[in-house]
């Protein structure tokens, strides 16, 4: 991996100074921290996806701006561009696994089983998952096998043997996640039918789009359905309508922008798309019950 300053937030890239290099890697989680134990711990994000599986050690990982428990067996999705940090607990045992979507996604059914992993594409959910003892020794052998096969150079097939494998480590966690969402009373399994489809895709417009201050009507259309209908879609699944998942975006980036960069309002509000610097100021405020500069310094 490769760092850059982007704006003071550490974006770190998989084989940058190798571009026809595979968008693939698995590494020792120790070994990482051995490593880089400094610059993991700060704030960060990366232009591709990971898997962290905490095989051991306990502690605190940062997504955004919430502080999730790691306890022994519990796997992290972050996906690209989300901001997270470690923990400075050097103890930890496990594996992280590097991706980019390009890797996964060859054809069209891949894009299917992407937009179906709900571990990366629902902002609304809990970003971990507790695989428990038991559970992991299929994983296990998936990390081994990946791990070997990474060790083939040129090997025919190789780069869709290692696809395989992801998908199947993927499964394997979605499978897991279902169980705990039904053996918690009360929160109903995320299990992807076409209205949560339908969601996901409209999550991942608003993250190629927010930047734009399109409606929600002009999202409706890129979807091919009425807003009536996106409207009913949000409010049955998130009880939100899909102004405010556009707006709670906007506030995500500038909350993490506010904190983990260097820029200034004006220059905030340049780079998420607001001309009217002022009016970002109030937008903000509205939504946040604070000024741009009063929730930086309340994290000073």
């Amino acid at each position: 991996m490769k760092k850059k300053v982007q704006e003071a937030i550490y974006e770190y890239h998989l084989h940058a100074d190798f571009p026809d290099k595979m968008k693939f890697e698995v590494q020792s989680l120790s070994d990482l921290i051995q490593e880089h134990q400094e610059d993991m711990a700060k704030a960060h994000i990366h232009s591709f996806y990971q898997v962290i599986w905490f095989k051991s050690g306990n502690g605190k990982h940062f997504v955004d701006f919430n502080e999730y428990d790691v306890s022994e067996n519990t796997i992290f999705f972050i996906a690209k561009n989300q901001v997270h940090a470690f923990d400075h607990n050097p103890d930890y045992e496990g594996f992280v696994i590097h991706f980019s979507e390009d890797f996964l996604v060859q054809k069209e059914n891949d894009v299917d089983f992407f937009l179906k992993c709900s571990m990366f594409n629902n902002p609304y959910q809990i970003p971990s998952c507790c695989v428990g003892s038991g559970n992991e020794y299929k994983l296990d052998e998936y990390i081994v096998q990946m791990k070997t096969e990474l060790k083939e150079h040129d090997k025919y097939g190789q780069e869709e043997l290692l696809r395989l494998y992801l998908k199947a480590f993927l499964i394997q966690v979605q499978r897991r996640k279902y169980e705990l969402e039904q053996l918690n009373k009360g929160l109903a399994p995320f299990i992807v039918d076409e209205k949560r489809t339908q969601l996901i895709h409209f999550v991942n417009l608003i993250e190629e789009n927010y930047t734009k201050g399109l409606p929600a009507s002009q999202y409706a259309e890129m979807l091919f359905v009425s807003l009536r209908t996106l409207s009913n879609l949000t409010l049955q699944l998130l009880n939100k309508k899909p102004s405010e998942m556009i707006h709670e975006r906007i506030v995500l980036e500038a909350k993490r922008l506010l904190l983990h960069s260097e820029l200034n309002v004006n220059q905030i509000a340049d780079k998420i798309g607001f001309e009217d610097s002022s009016y970002f100021i109030r937008y903000f405020k509205k939504y946040t019950g604070q000024s741009p500069t009063s929730f930086r310094k309340s994290f000073q």
